[in-house]
């Protein structure tokens, strides 16, 4: 409990100090004392204990206890108070508020957890659902704001199936929905009613980050508010970033965010659709961020590649993996598709990764992950060759598992690195 969150005065109920164990014991048996404060010391050997005054009216006491009702000034807060937890205080300030039609069905609608940017509180979309809320009006929201040190609060729904991963969002206290969230350094601001962040990124984001992209020119077909734009020019030291987005809330949030982090002028956004996008031959390197499947932006990744030089392509996609894993095995992963050392049934060799040997190989490697990256390459290989009617090859440099996305189902990223086979 803060200072700042202690009234002035508090109910209490007083008596002599050889009867302040029994009304003790009386007042927690009714539910009745507030253990938000200290009792406290009065004169004449008395006991000053604080009591909930809302639920006074519900007290019988035995008379060989006697008191009288009194205000303890300035109270000090308990032990337990000071150390309560965010859902305890909230828990407690609301069945204050509701006094005594607080009930179990009440209790288990009030949330645990929450996310938290800046002043605003994002509550979960089961949360407060129960008919007696609904009466509260204002003075609910109100007081969750109060009990979570914020002045905004909102609440989730679904997000919206219509292409654009729209939140269904609502803001129940505030103005706005215009929030900053700090992620490894990166300043980000959008607003929580338009626009979705995506903690569940955050390895993927600290990844890409680490890579080596000095001097490179890079495409983000799937740009969003900028969840790896920002750490490819801020982090990772690319040159310029091409940033594609569709969605118009989201472009609005990534121009603020790219001030914000004063790299502006070294990124163009691109609103609308990626696939429609006319730039070609420009990119050293590409990220297709968009789950279940990038699919659809393949053909435009393999054109803006660098026609002379090529680049490399950061390819996400959602895999089924089943629950049991296949015994160990040693990959066969071939190095180049459409070279010569890939022309054999039974070849086999070492693989580069760009994270220094981090590579997701060997017995991590699911077999469902290698025939996805395997057949993933073949396919860009063709779609190469078929665009600039010369042969590519390409080369599977990691395999990163960012995170689960449904039961037996796994969001990988894969590194695929994509070469010009130059005449001899």
């Amino acid at each position: 409990m803060e200072a700042t969150d202690v009234p002035r005065a508090v109910p209490a109920l007083a008596t002599e100090r050889r009867f302040a164990q029994r009304l003790r014991e009386c007042l927690e048996e009714e539910q009745l004392l507030d253990g938000r404060y200290q009792l406290q010391q009065g004169p004449g050997r008395r006991v000053a204990l604080p009591v909930l005054e809302e639920k006074l009216s519900r007290l019988r006491l035995p008379p060989e206890v006697p008191c009288e009702r009194v205000w303890i000034q300035d109270p000090v807060p308990s032990r337990a108070a000071r150390r309560r937890t965010p859902a305890q205080k909230l828990r407690d300030e609301l069945r204050r508020l509701l006094g005594g039609t607080w009930s179990e069905e009440l209790e288990r609608d009030v949330p645990h957890a929450w996310q938290r940017h800046g002043d605003l509180v994002l509550l979960s979309e089961d949360s407060f659902k129960a008919a007696p809320w609904e009466r509260l009006g204002s003075a609910l929201w109100e007081t969750v704001a109060s009990a979570l040190g914020a002045r905004r609060v909102a609440r989730r729904g679904r997000v919206m199936p219509d292409g654009l991963r729209t939140p269904s969002v609502t803001l129940l206290l505030g103005q706005d929905g215009w929030v900053e969230h700090v992620d490894n350094g990166i300043r980000y601001t959008f607003d929580v009613t338009k626009c979705m962040f995506s903690p569940g990124n955050i390895t993927e984001k600290l990844r890409v980050a680490s890579l080596p992209c000095s001097g490179e020119v890079l495409v983000d077909l799937y740009a969003g508010i900028g969840y790896f734009t920002l750490p490819f020019l801020v982090h990772a030291g690319a040159a310029f970033v091409h940033a594609c987005e569709w969605n118009s809330h989201a472009v609005e949030a990534l121009h603020r965010t790219l001030v914000l982090n004063g790299v502006q002028d070294r990124c163009h956004i691109h609103a609308g659709d990626s696939r429609q996008l006319e730039l070609r031959d420009v990119a050293d390197r590409v990220n297709l961020g968009l789950i279940p499947s990038s699919e659809g932006g393949w053909p435009v990744a393999c054109r803006v590649l660098k026609k002379d030089t090529g680049g490399v392509l950061h390819i996400h996609h959602n895999v089924e993996t089943p629950p049991t894993p296949a015994p160990p095995q040693t990959p066969a992963l071939p190095a180049e598709r459409g070279s010569p050392e890939a022309t054999g049934s039974g070849g086999e060799a070492q693989h580069p990764t760009e994270d220094g040997g981090k590579e997701m190989l060997g017995a991590r490697l699911r077999p469902e992950w290698r025939r996805w990256a395997e057949a993933t390459a073949t396919r860009i290989q063709g779609l190469l060759a078929e665009l600039h009617g010369q042969p590519w090859r390409t080369s599977i440099l990691h395999i990163e598992a960012v995170k689960s996305y449904a039961p037996h189902v796994q969001h990988l990223v894969l590194d695929l690195e994509c070469r010009p086979v130059l005449p001899v």
